[in-house]
């Protein structure tokens, strides 16, 4: 007797989306694979629902990195991929710092976004070669002060600074609402980079949301 085919285990998928038009293209999308299971829900509901395994995130959502944190903390099981139009690098590595697995341009082909929801779903990671170049080499410099992670208190004013870069600010936008010059607050990312041991800005923000040195 031939052995009875295996079944594709099947992928719940909820989509976060604000715009009616994108959120159709991409039911479209997602509905034409079968082992895909689109469920309808609320944000607030979505790491509650055992039955959503995979949640597609817009980037430019308001507080998006907050609510992948939130969801890391009350469903750890629940991946998350974020999506948009043209996310710089820090952006992307923000998001995976803070939970997400994997990013996908809204303008790739539907071949990647079936591809990127499936090696998320088995446990892998989806994003830009060059993100992962960047990742290993933050986390090299990373490795290094461990030990001093722990001991490190930033100032009132190097965590204002610290939550601002996280989103991605500039140095004139951080110091705008701050009240200090760009080139005082380039001298505090400067100051703060070397406290830490890292090289660049994406690095110190992987550094401040992987040790909780600023609210995710």
């Amino acid at each position: 007797m031939k052995p009875k085919p295996t079944s594709q285990a099947i992928i719940g998928i909820a989509v976060v989306e604000d715009d009616p038009i994108r959120l159709m293209g991409l039911r479209s999308i997602l509905g034409l694979v079968p082992s895909f299971r689109l469920i309808t829900t609320s944000v607030s509901l979505i790491a509650t629902n055992r039955k959503v395994n995979i949640v597609i995130l817009r980037h430019s959502r308001n507080m998006f990195l907050e609510t992948i944190a939130k969801w890391r903390v009350i469903r750890p099981d629940l991946k998350v991929v974020v999506t948009g139009a043209g996310a710089d690098d820090q952006t992307i590595l923000n998001a995976i710092a803070s939970g997400a697995k994997g990013y996908v341009d809204e303008s790739a082909p539907a071949p990647e976004f079936t591809e990127a929801i499936n090696t998320v779903h088995r446990g892998s990671v989806w994003i830009p070669r060059r993100i992962i170049s960047m990742i290993i080499e933050s986390s090299a410099g990373l490795l290094s002060r461990d030990l001093q992670a722990g001991s490190f208190r930033p100032t009132l004013r190097e965590k204002q600074v610290l939550a601002m870069l996280v989103e991605g600010m500039s140095n004139k936008e951080i110091g705008s609402p701050l009240g200090m010059k760009e080139r005082t607050v380039k001298a505090h990312v400067a100051k703060l980079m070397h406290k830490l041991g890292v090289r660049n800005r994406i690095a110190l923000s992987v550094h401040a949301i992987r040790y909780s040195l600023v609210s995710a």
